[in-house]
């Protein structure tokens, strides 16, 4: 395992579209992605932790699921989902705005509004691992829960997803 190094500015850039693309899944357009990432970005530079090289994206993925928890309980209501942009959708598939085809444009608004219905336990397994592209092992501790529980978890989902987009 790699020596513990301090999350930075550089290190924090390589990892924007992952955090970009979980969060979008999280919170349905792309100004909450924004904002989410920015916040989660803020708190994690104000505390400075030692980290292993290959636990960066499973640190970063927690400390961004537990500021939109936090964020969420604040508002204390489940935020709706509004008229998706085009561009918001193509930020969604990339982690950055371009010009996506009519095609994957629909696709990408009914997976991702399957995706903002799936219960919460489900949903953020989903987005660590196909969304996020995290390993279950980097799930099991981005979640703090075991890789048996996020194997269960992920299968429920995608099962529920298929039957969603499926309808």
């Amino acid at each position: 395992m790699n020596a513990p190094h301090t999350l930075d500015s550089a290190r924090l850039g390589e990892h924007i579209g992952r955090l970009m693309r979980a969060a979008w899944a999280l919170t349905g357009t792309r100004e909450a992605a924004e904002d989410l990432v920015q916040e989660t970005l803020v708190q994690v530079l104000a505390k400075p932790r030692q980290v292993h090289a290959d636990d960066d994206i499973a640190y970063l993925l927690r400390a961004l699921r537990n500021t939109y928890v936090s964020t969420r309980r604040s508002a204390s209501r489940r935020p709706q989902l509004a008229a998706v942009d085009p561009d918001d959708l193509a930020f969604a598939a990339t982690g950055h705005a371009a010009a996506p085809s009519a095609a994957d444009v629909a696709e990408t608004r009914l997976v991702y509004a399957a995706i903002a219905e799936l219960p919460e336990r489900f949903r953020e397994v989903v987005v660590a691992i196909d969304v996020a592209g995290l390993s279950y092992r980097e799930t099991a501790q981005a979640l703090g829960v075991r890789e048996a529980t996020v194997t269960t978890r992920l299968f429920r989902g995608r099962d529920r997803l298929a039957r969603a987009l499926a309808a």
